[in-house]
């Protein structure tokens, strides 16, 4: 347990004094986002005013030093009522703009966030990334009242995507974390989520803040920490998620080091958890599911494919060490295949991840060493995927995925196997001490 306060500046610790309490608190964390905050600033405001009108609520902007003026923004901006029928009954919203101590990086931001809903004993926590251009005021409600009304503790964005936007938790973060985990949660490194205050305060407690995942890897750490400690767990159907996608292949390798480094560090820390599990559950979705356009996503496929061919060549002795002989012997043999025979399939796919999450669990080698050697197995993977999908809708595309999950599910004996000789416990404990039933049944409530 780390029972020690998160460091607070001085006036945002007599902001709190000031405050004394809330029912809801929302979260942006920010870094040089004044172009997007304002409006993200006004869906918060509205969403609020509108759907939460009785409640006491507080915005919380934790910064990252931003040269831009994104604080100031969010401080001074306003929502004109007059014409969004909204009646004068409800409360001020409570805004508290500080900026962050700690390592730099987004879980720090999180920190503060979670320290100042814990001072201000919050029910019910949100946060939302403050360079979204897709943010409206009912994400406020959907990823709220789940918390308020329903007695959930962890709220998950599902979001309609481009099939080539999200690659990393299309191949990865969503199938792995079900495998594991149990859960179908489509969207675990989504961005935007809504927590209990009791939740809040089990993150704080964790003794992960002086790691990478106080710089990357927040989101899945919540997801799987929700997913571990008990935490009644469901989804609020967003519609789409509007950003800067970009093409899979550009800028990948840090961020897919840091998602699967998350994701191996986790299956690590909870291995009595997962290891006992078999099989998954779907989880709740509320809000109204509708069709939406999303934004195109164009991709190199030639490039993706020239980068993986290249990393069978210069990578091949750590390939040797991380990866079981039959898998390596597997994907050597591509090597001499046309374009058209060289495609990763699913079930090699699995054994890649799952081998490689052994050799990190074992330390075969640096582990930096290995998350940055998997960037080129991950671009053939994609590149198989987007040759298989290339005449396929988005909805069609989503059927490849679940049908990934499912040969990720099936062959969680092998990743056991792999896993030796470290034990294999029964299951631990919750760690949130409170009972959960199957999606949707009753449910004892966090206190």
């Amino acid at each position: 347990m780390n029972n020690g306060l998160t460091p607070l500046t001085a006036p945002t610790e007599a902001r709190i004094d000031e405050i004394g309490s809330t029912d809801i608190l929302v979260g942006i964390p920010s870094y040089n986002n004044a172009d997007t905050v304002g409006h993200v600033v006004r869906a918060v405001s509205v969403g609020l005013a509108k759907h939460f009108p009785g409640c006491r609520a507080v915005l919380v902007n934790s910064d990252g030093g931003s040269s831009d003026g994104t604080p100031a923004i969010v401080a001074r901006t306003v929502v004109d009522f007059q014409h969004l029928f909204i009646g004068d009954q409800q409360s001020i919203l409570h805004r508290i703009v500080t900026p962050y101590h700690g390592i730099p990086g987004k879980g720090s931001a999180f920190r503060t966030i979670f320290e100042i809903a814990r001072r201000l004993k919050a029910k019910a926590c949100a946060v939302v990334d403050a360079d979204l251009r897709s943010i409206s005021p009912e994400w406020i409600e959907l990823l709220l009242r789940p918390i308020m009304d329903e007695n959930y503790d962890y709220v998950a964005p599902y979001y309609l995507r481009h099939k080539y936007d999200g690659t990393i938790t299309n191949s990865l973060a969503y199938p792995l974390t079900r495998a594991l985990y149990g859960h179908r949660i489509r969207q675990p490194i989504g961005g935007e989520f809504g927590f209990s205050g009791a939740l809040a305060s089990h993150y704080l407690e964790q003794h992960v803040w002086e790691s990478e995942v106080a710089r990357f890897g927040i989101d899945i750490w919540m997801t799987t920490e929700a997913l571990v400690s008990g935490a009644r767990v469901c989804q609020s159907f967003l519609g789409a998620k509007i950003h800067n996608p970009k093409d899979p292949a550009a800028d990948l390798s840090d961020m897919l080091m840091q998602v699967v480094g998350a994701l191996f560090a986790a299956m690590e820390r909870h291995e009595q958890s997962w290891t006992s599990l078999e099989g998954s559950r779907p989880v709740p979705i509320f809000g109204f599911p509708y069709e939406v356009g999303v934004e195109p996503v164009h991709v190199n496929l030639e490039r993706m494919v020239s980068h993986y061919r290249q990393g069978l060549t210069d990578l091949e002795p750590i390939w040797r060490q991380i990866l079981a002989q039959d898998t390596f012997e597997q994907l050597h043999r591509l090597q001499e295949a046309s374009n058209s025979d060289s495609l990763i399939s699913d079930e090699l796919w699995v054994r890649v991840v799952y081998d490689a999450a052994a050799a990190y669990h074992k330390r075969l080698l640096p582990r930096d060493h290995l998350l940055k050697s998997l960037t080129p197995l991950y671009l053939g993977r994609t590149a198989s995927f987007v040759h298989a999908t290339q005449g396929l809708t988005s909805r069609e595309a989503e059927v490849k995925i679940e049908a990934l999950c499912g040969t990720f599910e099936r062959l969680k004996p092998y990743l056991i196997q792999q896993w030796q000789p470290a034990t294999v416990s029964p299951a631990a404990p919750a760690l949130l001490q409170h009972t959960t039933t199957d999606a949707g049944g009753d449910h004892e409530p966090l206190h």
